[in-house]
């Protein structure tokens, strides 16, 4: 059916990383408010539920568990989770811990996590090297690639769940490179191709719109140098050391007293984003709740005038 295809694409609930921008967790996965938030998903995509043709998803944690309780009864219908396309190239784009799969073999011994068909995971998915490289080059190259992958399958309506970063990539134009859309977390929006370039080698999509959204705004690691500014998101992956500088003014004192008022300044900061994201997330429980009881409600008025949906 591709290049006529409608491509939906959803970036993955909140993940424990995106809480307090802290990357060095390891293969991030979903925060409890992540997988509320994921499992009000079908309610804001009845429609879609029942037209998706195929699931591809993201072999990190989050992206699977997104998957998992975000498609649920579009994977039931299409034959369970074994049917899910899992693609290690819908990886995120940075090589920070958070952004880096775990092993296939990790994977399958987590109860969460079978059923998938994790066969495409490679041994080498996880090296942020090579194909899988996280400078642009390498990602541009990566997100072609999914594009044409897209454009090969014969379903005419596709379903792509992945992460900020790497969707920003695959979203690209012709005219504009990389798309600078920014994602919420648990967001769904529709595609097709460009007829313009469908039957190119970049074969670049075009934007349909907004189709569901059940969570909030949630910087990626990228989007963390525009947020906090340059070198944000490698400063969550760990403490940086002071620089030593030299001239007839230095003091040994004066470095160690300027670090640990900085370590000070620093922890204070997180602390307050700490906090700050603490009642973000219990504003964002009591919308997606409120959002979700309108739905019931007018689910129930539908059904009450038998009407179908």
């Amino acid at each position: 059916m591709a290049p006529n295809s409608r491509i939906l694409i959803c970036r993955h609930s909140q993940a424990e990383h995106n809480v307090d921008l802290d990357y060095s967790i390891p293969d991030a996965p979903l925060t409890s408010l992540g997988k509320k938030q994921s499992a009000t998903l079908p309610s804001f995509t009845a429609a879609e539920q029942g037209q998706v043709d195929v699931v591809l998803s993201s072999g990190l944690k989050r992206t699977l568990q997104s998957t998992k309780l975000g498609w649920g009864p579009a994977i039931e219908r299409l034959g369970g989770l074994k049917k899910v396309i899992v693609l290690p190239q819908l990886q995120e784009c940075n090589d920070f811990p958070c952004d880096t799969g775990s092993p296939r073999e990790a994977l399958e011994r987590d109860p969460e996590f079978s059923g998938f068909d994790l066969s495409n995971l490679t041994p080498d998915w996880t090296s942020k090297q090579g194909f899988w490289a996280p400078d642009p080059q390498s990602i541009a190259l990566r997100a072609q690639w999914v594009r044409q992958f897209i454009r090969s399958r014969p379903e005419k309506t596709i379903l792509l769940v992945g992460h900020g970063d790497i969707i920003r990539q695959i979203t690209a134009t012709a005219s504009g490179g990389p798309s600078t859309y920014q994602w919420k977390n648990a967001e769904v929006r529709a595609y097709t191709f460009d007829p313009a370039t469908a039957g190119a080698q970049e074969c670049f999509l075009r934007p349909e719109g907004e189709v569901a959204v059940a969570g909030g705004y949630a910087p990626t690691s990228t989007e963390a140098d525009i947020v906090q500014g340059p070198g944000a998101a490698a400063a969550a992956g760990g403490p940086s050391l002071p620089s030593l500088g030299g001239g007839d003014d230095f003091s040994f004192g004066d470095v160690v007293n300027d670090a640990g008022t900085r370590a000070l300044a620093e922890m204070e900061e997180r602390v307050k984003t700490k906090a700050s994201a603490v009642q973000s997330q219990t504003n964002e429980l009591q919308e997606l709740e409120a959002r979700l009881a309108a739905a019931e409600r007018k689910a129930a008025e539908l059904e009450a005038r038998g009407v179908r949906h």
